[in-house]
């Protein structure tokens, strides 16, 4: 089988967690401490604060912007549930624009038409490891005095003209066990804004600037320095890292051109795209339906995934949900029924992309 994710850490992230084990110190410390400023280098922004998930980098990103009830929070229908939860675990309501096919992430336009009496957040998701238009959205936040959450957890080191995703606004990323980066659990959130940072540092640590010294109710979301331990030694090589997912992707676009109703991915003008999932559209025109190609590949050995196969609202326990206002997205509700992600990891050997490759083409009878 090929998997469609793999995680391997080497040898210098065990010896730097050993080296945390040792010393004693397992909780969030100076290993912590070094991963934050390491990371905002990568990003390209003055301040990293690492906490121990995405979920929770969401949800501290939102309260720092001290929301009341009834506020919204505009974001995409086609993402994690973990974006539509941590809106809701804020206190907020979520709003949804639609996406673009092109890039898979909201469509400003949509997004700005979604704009309303309530709104106070926009919260784009750069999905699979491209930034969505920001462009774009960052004017549209500041003509309209809204704040700008950005949902990186797939995308770190992807750029727009040059500038990373995750540096416009809050940037919240993920350190999930599959992504390109990983702790296994783990998140960062970052800024250009000394004062914010000082407040997420604040609420990360239940609320205590120093022992006992509450200024805010918090929360426990620190990291430890043993997982900090494990994404240090990532960060050294992680353009190497990235560059072999693209050229991956990059031989799987040349590789699957031309297919009937197969529609693959883009880096669109711009954008540097860091590939954590290569996803591809099954069209009505196609020979064959998204589930059946599923199948044949998981016939024939080759991982893949739907990433995602619902609008993150339709479900029950969001459907009647008083803070999820659910407007129509129709691209998103036909990009569930069409997507299938297949390996880009950068331990794919040459080989395996080209049985990749021909495994679908195959499929489809192309």
């Amino acid at each position: 089988m090929i998997p469609i994710s793999v995680v391997k850490l080497d040898e210098a992230a065990e010896q730097l967690a050993v080296e945390v084990i040792r010393s004693g110190i397992i909780a969030q410390g100076p290993m912590v401490a070094r991963l934050e400023r390491e990371f905002a280098d990568v990003v390209g922004v003055e301040h990293a604060v690492a906490v121990n998930n995405g979920t929770t980098a969401l949800v501290a990103a939102i309260e720092v912007l001290d929301l009341q009830p009834g506020d919204e929070v505009i974001t995409s229908p086609f993402t994690f549930v973990a974006t539509l939860n941590a809106i809701l675990e804020a206190g907020a309501t979520a709003r949804f624009a639609d996406i673009s096919a092109d890039d898979f992430c909201v469509d400003p336009a949509a997004l700005e038409a979604a704009i309303g009496p309530r709104t106070k957040v926009l919260m784009p998701v750069h999905l699979y490891g491209q930034t969505a238009d920001m462009n774009k959205i960052a004017p549209l936040a500041a003509k309209h005095g809204l704040g700008l959450v950005e949902d990186t957890a797939q995308s770190l080191g992807a750029t727009i003209d040059g500038r990373g995703a995750g540096s416009f606004g809050l940037g919240t990323f993920s350190l999930y066990a599959t992504k390109n980066l990983t702790t296994g659990e783990g998140g960062v959130i970052t800024t250009n804004d000394a004062a914010i940072a000082d407040r997420l540092r604040v609420l990360r640590n239940q609320g205590m600037r120093q022992r006992y010294q509450y200024e805010v109710a918090g929360h426990n979301y620190r990291l430890t320095d043993l997982q900090a331990a494990l994404a240090i030694p990532q960060l050294a090589g992680y353009a190497e890292n990235v560059k072999r997912r693209q050229d991956n992707a990059a031989r799987l676009n040349a590789g699957l051109a031309g297919i009937p109703g197969l529609r693959t991915p883009s880096e669109l003008p711009g954008r540097s795209h860091v590939w954590h999932q290569y996803t591809v559209l099954v069209g009505d025109e196609a020979p064959i339906t998204r589930d059946e190609l599923i199948a044949k590949l998981t016939e024939q050995g080759v991982g893949c995934g739907i990433y995602y196969p619902k609008t993150v609202y339709d479900y029950d326990c969001y459907r009647r949900h008083p803070r999820v206002i659910a407007d129509p997205a129709p691209v998103a509700e036909r990009v569930v029924k069409q997507c299938v992600s297949l390996p880009v990891h950068n331990h794919l050997s040459d080989a395996d992309v080209d049985r990749i490759i021909e495994v679908v083409r195959a499929a489809v009878g192309a």
